[in-house]
């Protein structure tokens, strides 16, 4: 676990070597929740005693990265809602994992630009993978893991988890 605290509080100086042994973190988490047969599923869930329905789509396959969305689903009458929603990148290669976004409309909202206070920037995503470092532990500590991770015959879309069915047999 990494600590932040510092005598400037909320204008810490974030170094990038702890980012990276944070990210190195997340990928090991990972990899205790991801099961053997992400080859041939887009969709996972499991199911754990005392916890919410967990649910994990894997968005994008590449031959060194994974692009994967990682979310709690629950039932509100005739909606399933999703929270927290978290959009993680893999890096085999590097043996890294970085949360994107922690929201679905991820893909439309600029959040990095070379005329963007870069200061800034290194601290929303040192906020962003601390939570999600802290919640991968939160859900192994819970029981999710590879043997609760099953395929699901739904993938996730937008803000509620609609029934699409997910293509089995991806690259």
């Amino acid at each position: 676990m990494v600590s932040f605290k510092e005598k400037q509080g909320l204008f810490f100086r974030p170094r990038l070597k702890r980012l990276q042994e944070t990210q190195a973190e997340i990928f090991r988490q990972l990899l205790l929740l991801i099961p053997e047969g992400v080859s041939y599923y887009d969709s996972f869930q499991s199911r754990v005693a005392g916890s919410p329905l967990l649910r994990m789509d894997i968005l994008e396959r590449h031959p060194y990265t994974y692009f994967l969305r990682l979310t709690y689903q629950f039932k509100n009458d005739e909606q399933r809602e999703i929270a927290p929603d978290a959009h993680i990148r893999m890096y085999h290669d590097a043996r890294l994992a970085e949360v994107t976004s922690f929201n679905p409309d991820q893909g439309f909202t600029r959040l990095a630009h070379p005329w963007y206070p870069q200061q800034q920037l290194l601290q929303r995503t040192w906020r962003q993978n601390l939570a999600l470092d802290k919640w991968l532990g939160y859900l192994l500590h819970q029981g999710h893991g590879v043997r609760s991770m099953q395929p699901a015959s739904d993938k996730i879309s937008g803000k509620h988890a609609n029934t699409v069915t997910a293509a089995a047999g991806s690259i």
